[in-house]
């Protein structure tokens, strides 16, 4: 037997009472939780890191060095933050805002209600994430799956 004609065979005996976000048996005294589905609801997408910006900077660093200690030093320094960076920043996208994490956290909220536009620098090798709001604008170095925050973009926030 399955779920659906379960629940069926127990509505039709009265047993169970629907309510919001669960149902219960007055009869026999229990309640059992349930998890509603809403089909419109979009899950929250946590975007994995990518470490594919830090590692070229750190690894062009390495020749850059030899020829220019200064510029090298720079670049391999830069790319140590970016790398510190890809390590303690978590993107989640909700169904209502784009959240920013430190570890465990928040660190800031980008309701997408408040975006105008949006794009990603360069298709074949994305490196730059642009977003803009309804006060500011926002530049993002790409350190997370680029394929995942297309995907999630197009999805909550359809460019204008």
């Amino acid at each position: 037997m399955n779920n659906l004609a379960f629940y069926q065979l127990f509505a039709q005996r009265k047993l169970l009472t629907p309510k919001i976000g669960k149902m219960s048996t007055h009869e026999t005294g229990f309640e059992t939780v349930t998890s509603s589905f809403a089909p419109n609801s979009v899950a929250t997408v946590e975007l994995k890191p990518s470490y594919n910006i830090p590692v070229v900077l750190v690894i062009a660093a390495i020749p850059i060095v030899i020829v220019q200690p200064l510029i090298g030093g720079a670049i391999a320094f830069f790319g140590l933050f970016l790398l510190f960076q890809t390590v303690t920043l978590r993107l989640q996208f909700t169904a209502t805002d784009l959240d920013i994490y430190r570890g465990e956290k928040l660190i800031r909220r980008f309701p997408y209600r408040e975006w105008q536009n949006w794009r990603i620098f360069w298709n074949k090798f994305p490196v730059l994430f642009y977003f803009k709001e309804i006060n500011s604008i926002h530049f993002l170095p790409i350190l997370f799956d680029p394929n995942t925050l297309k995907a999630c973009l197009a999805e909550r926030c359809p460019r204008i």
